[in-house]
């Protein structure tokens, strides 16, 4: 029997480990959150919006079909706050923690899952990544629920404690829940500490894990030199000089959209003083790279501030962060490779850097894929669900990005639909590629080195 076990595992891949251990936590998630005493009612919330809240958790989107505030008890907060945390930093990242501290050995496949978790190109310094990303997360989560309580504290009191807390792991994880009530973040549109402090959080937790390890490691070998920007820039690595350029020019660009296209919107932003406008404009360029915030109602919007929204949370945070969609480096190798096709050239070329085709052709697959999920999804709502098509297309996205925002659907949801979503928000939080591959039953064989004749056919 032992036998049979042990050669189950090791013809498991990484990828097929990674789907089945978040799968796990889901359905323990499920289970504890359908219980009664997770529920202010003392009644069991159901199976159905159990499984859909767990997955939202663990896939840190924050679509909700009953309100965090009012329906769930102390100990749901609790529950939905631990899959929070395990959803936002990794399956393997937590198991690989405690296997640590139990002091058992880092295996080679161990490694190898926590590579793939991660999405690294190399098996090298995998433990000491692994302790570096949990000790920053802490800090980081610490000093934002200090900022929060500046807030939270005098308005609730003892109460205010476990909101910052809450907050602060919510944002950090990109995750969207929320235990102030109806409107999330709303009442407080005008707030600095609240609204720097969140999008602060929501920044830092979608850069990327490695992006964090690169930019320190920088940053302390060019403050022994003294320190400049140009040097400390040269010095980064492509992976994070793509994430920093791409994450602040969507930020800024989306921002700029928001500001004029809600700014006179008397629904949203119209008839806010000129400083809230700012703060409430920049909160939603943030809050739509996969967070689930919001301090403006996404209903009143315009429909060209949907649309941009809905390409926004498409895009998504960076690689080996807490953010989903389809990650601002894919977009930005193919544009480089589209800018290549443009000028004639035969590689695709970032920061006097050439760009692997292999890393092209994942990108591509990737669009692809993600693509084809959305489109999927949203014919299948729109099917059982009686929502507008603009209404159902925002859904999807946000449940394939993992972001959280909706236009009011979420609540409408049929049972089937909230099925549909919750394995919408567990493709969209592992990745497309990783679930493809895990879905994939792969034949060992022999490779030979044969190429098919080419042929050309006409494109564009």
């Amino acid at each position: 029997m032992a036998k049979q076990k042990n050669q189950l595992d090791v013809n498991l891949k990484p990828t097929q480990v990674l789907v089945l251990g978040f799968l796990v936590v889901i359905i323990v998630g499920a289970i504890l959150l359908s219980l009664p005493i997770s529920s202010n009612s003392g009644k069991s919330t159901g199976f159905i919006d159990a499984l859909f809240t767990s997955t939202s958790a663990v896939c840190v989107t924050g679509l909700v079909v009953v309100n965090t505030s009012l329906h769930w008890s102390a100990f749901g907060k609790v529950v939905i706050l631990m899959l929070i945390q395990v959803g936002g930093l990794g399956f393997m990242t937590i198991a690989s923690t405690i296997f640590m501290i139990l002091g058992r050995k880092i295996s080679l496949r161990d490694r190898m899952m926590i590579q793939e978790s991660l999405n690294q190109n190399t098996l090298s310094g995998m433990v000491r990544l692994t302790k570096n990303i949990i000790i920053g997360t802490l800090i980081i989560e610490a000093i934002g629920a200090l900022f929060l309580s500046l807030k939270f504290v005098p308005e609730y009191g003892a109460k205010g404690i476990f909101y910052s807390i809450f907050h602060a792991i919510s944002a950090f994880c990109n995750a969207g829940f929320d235990i102030i009530g109806d409107n999330s973040l709303t009442p407080y549109v005008g707030s600095v500490i609240i609204n720097f402090t969140v999008m602060a959080l929501i920044i830092i937790g979608g850069l990327g894990f490695t992006v964090w390890m690169d930019v320190l490691k920088v940053t302390k070998k060019e403050l022994r030199f003294g320190f400049k920007i140009k040097r400390w820039f040269r010095q980064l690595r492509l992976h994070t000089k793509l994430v920093l350029v791409i994450s602040t020019s969507l930020i800024v660009v989306g921002f700029l959209f928001f500001f004029f296209l809600e700014g006179f919107n008397d629904a949203t932003l119209g008839n806010l003083p000129l400083k809230d406008k700012l703060l409430g404009a920049m909160f939603q360029s943030v809050t739509t790279r996969t967070a689930g915030f919001n301090t403006i109602t996404n209903s009143d919007m315009t429909d060209v501030s949907k649309f941009i929204t809905i390409l926004l949370m498409f895009i998504g945070g960076s690689p080996a962060g807490t953010a989903g969609g389809i990650k601002t480096v894919t977009i930005g190798v193919i544009f480089f490779e589209v800018l290549s096709v443009v000028r004639g050239k035969d590689d695709a070329e970032a920061f006097n850097r050439r760009i692997p085709r292999n890393t092209i052709k994942r990108a591509l697959a990737v669009v692809m894929i993600s693509l084809s999920v959305v489109m999927g999804v949203t014919m299948l709502l729109t099917i059982t669900e009686s929502g507008g098509f603009m209404d159902i297309l925002f859904e999807a996205v946000s449940g394939f990005a993992t972001v959280g925002l909706s236009l009011g659907e979420t609540s409408k949801l049929s049972q089937i639909g909230k099925l549909i979503m919750s394995m919408t928000m567990f493709i969209g939080r592992l990745g497309p590629i990783t679930m493809a591959v895990a879905l994939t039953i792969r034949h060992e064989k022999k490779k030979i080195n044969i190429r098919k004749p080419e042929e050309k056919v006409m494109v564009g």
